[in-house]
This record gives structure tokens, C-alpha cells and sequence, in this order.
């Protein structure tokens, strides 16, 4: 029989397969493909649906698969861990493509957009800005920690930090000047190197319909609304705003039991740079929502009075995240509200 969907656990160089047929019997186990012989073995297989789990590699082959006209479902880890049966079969690669086998069939499983070269172009731009900023911010730890040693302690602001360093810098002693002078430099060279991709991710939206039309939104800038057309396209595999809210992790988790709904905090799920950007520009939202008269700032400031700085804020990066949505996938149809 034909193998209709296959599972394959993804690797560096040694891959398992497990394909099923039409009655759902294992048609193709091979629990050890080498790296340069798996798209061979994909070539040589009729068209069918293949499962993988969305870890580092899986877009560049969902990309190659469907060259070969079959369709790729990606998948979460967690949503796959269920079907692993640990403790029944235990956990191992061949166990691992068949737990993704199985799950990739199941009707309700939610899956990963397969990202395009040019969205994981964009987002390497994004995931190499962000390691320039923590660098950034381990180098000011970093003076602050050895400054403290020597009875000089300095305030968070990264630009009090700059400044009362360089004050200082020439007082130190031996050593201590040369240790504090070099990461002043660094911290230099760090400051050109975000502010140059700083560059990058505006001319990236700048020349992308989809995020030009994200900025017209308030509290979404160049930066979020680049990291949203990269990581989600045009939002077609979320069925709601609601949804795609849900996936950043800015809805509330659920304890209900008896009839009785508890809401908790936010989820905290799924991207985390996103939600951090969305999070951020809804502060920026608020912070100047009082000197503003328009529908969504009235809106802001009645939640605020009623919940709370931090709760307002999260209500307006979830509002923000659906009307995102609302916007990839409605187009040109999308009015931004008044």
C-alpha cells in the first residue's frame, strides 16, 4: 500500500522515519537515515503528508520536501510529546518519528508556518540584533559589577551608566582603568553594531506592504511589525485573532473546575521576542494614551483605572496582537480603527 503520512524525527545527521499506510500499519520504519541519503529516501515516496517538529533545520527541509510535491505540517514539540507514550515504548528516535506520525494526523492538532528563505532572512537580521542588545546589557552589568567592587556604584540607566564611568575612568588604578576603558569600548562598538541593524530592520519594513500596513497601527513600530510579517506571513494558519493572541502567550491561562472559570495570569507561551516588542510598544501606547482622545486611548486609560498599569498594558499588546492578525490576513480591506 501507499504510505500516506510520514513522521520524521529531525537530527543533525542521523534521522528515523516512520511512514504509515492507508489502514494506519507501519509501511516504512527506518530508524536511521543518514543526513545525505534523507531526500533521497523523501524523492522515492509517492506524494504524502509528513510531520515533523518545528526545531532548528525543519523549515530549510519542509522547503525541500514540498519540492517534491508532498505537504509538510510542522508542529510544536509539546503538542507531539503526548503521542511519545513514554513509559508504554519508552523514548528514543524511532519512538519520536512515530509519536510525530501519529500526531500530525490528528484533527485538532495546530501547526507551524513554514517560513519562506526571505522570512528566516529577516528573521536572522532580528535574532542577530537582539544578541548584539543582551551583549549590550552584560556589558553594562558588567562595568556596573566591577565598579561596585572598588565602593563605585552606579544606577541602572544605561546612559547614567556611560557617562559616570567615563567620569571616573581616569581615577582607577592601574588595571581597574585598563578592564573599564576596554569594555567602555566595547560598549561603543556594541552601540554602532544595534544601531546599524537598527537600520536594516527599518529598511526591511520600509520595503514590505504587510508591515507598512502594521505600523499605521499605534504602539507597532518598524522593529514588530518586521518580527511579525517574518515569523507568521500573512497569519493564514490562525483561525482567529483569538487565536493568534493565544500563540503569543498574552491571554490568561485557565483553572476552571466545577463550572466555575478562575482566569490566571498571562500563558507566557509562544514567542517570547514577539510578545517582549508587542509588550513594549503597548507601554508606549499607554504612557501617552492620557494626552490623546481618540477610541483606543479612552479605552486604555478606563482599563488602567479599572486593572492596573501592568494589566492595561497587556490588554493593549493583546489588542494590538488581533488587530495584527486582522490586518495580514484582511489586507487592503483593513482600516485602522479611528
Amino acid at each position: 500500500m501507499a504510505i500516506l503520512t510520514l513522521g520524521i524525527d529531525l537530527a543533525k545527521n542521523v534521522f528515523a522515519v516512520h511512514g504509515v499506510d492507508e489502514a494506519g500499519k507501519p509501511a516504512l520504519v527506518r530508524p536511521e537515515v543518514r543526513r545525505n541519503k534523507l531526500v533521497e529516501v523523501i524523492a522515492s515516496l509517492p506524494p504524502c503528508v509528513i510531520g515533523m517538529e518545528a526545531c532548528s533545520g525543519a523549515h530549510h527541509w519542509a522547503r525541500e520536501f514540498e519540492k517534491f510535491g508532498h505537504t509538510v505540517r510542522l508542529m510544536a514539540p509539546k503538542f507531539v510529546a503526548p503521542y511519545r507514550m513514554a513509559g508504554k515504548r519508552g523514548k528514543n528516535d524511532a519512538n519520536d518519528a512515530a509519536a510525530i506520525c501519529e500526531a500530525v494526523t490528528r484533527p485538532q492538532m495546530r501547526f507551524v508556518p513554514i517560513k519562506s528563505i526571505d522570512q528566516q532572512a529577516e528573521l536572522f537580521v532580528h535574532r542577530a540584533r537582539q544578541g548584539f542588545v543582551q551583549e549590550r546589557t552584560a556589558v553594562i552589568n558588567r562595568i556596573r559589577g566591577l565598579l561596585s567592587e572598588l565602593g563605585i556604584v552606579l544606577p541602572l540607566q544605561p546612559t547614567t551608566v556611560r557617562r559616570e564611568a567615563h567620569k571616573v575612568l581616569e581615577d582607577l588604578p592601574g588595571w581597574c582603568n585598563i578592564v573599564i576603558g576596554d569594555l567602555l569600548s566595547e560598549l561603543t562598538r556594541l552601540d554602532g553594531r544595534i544601531a546599524e541593524y537598527d537600520t536594516h530592520v527599518r529598511h526591511m519594513a520600509q520595503h514590505d506592504d504587510k508591515a507598512r500596513r502594521l505600523m499605521q497601527l499605534a504602539g507597532i513600530g518598524a522593529t514588530t511589525a518586521s518580527a511579525i510579517v517574518a515569523s507568521v506571513g500573512n497569519g493564514l494558519e490562525f483561525k482567529s485573532s483569538s487565536q493568534f493572541s493565544a500563540w503569543l502567550g498574552l491571554t490568561p491561562g485557565q483553572h476552571s473546575s466545577g463550572g466555575k472559570a478562575r482566569l490566571g495570569r498571562i500563558t507566557k507561551a509562544g514567542d517570547s521576542y514577539l510578545r517582549s516588542l508587542l509588550i513594549l510598544g503597548a507601554r508606549t501606547v499607554l504612557n501617552v494614551a492620557a494626552s490623546k482622545s481618540d477610541p483606543v486611548s479612552r479605552w486604555a486609560i478606563k482599563v488602567q483605572e479599572r486593572r492596573g498599569y501592568w494589566r492595561a498594558v497587556v490588554a493593549i499588546a493583546s489588542k494590538n496582537a488581533r488587530m495584527c492578525w486582522a490586518a495580514l490576513r484582511m489586507g487592503e480591506a483593513f482600516k485602522v480603527p479611528a
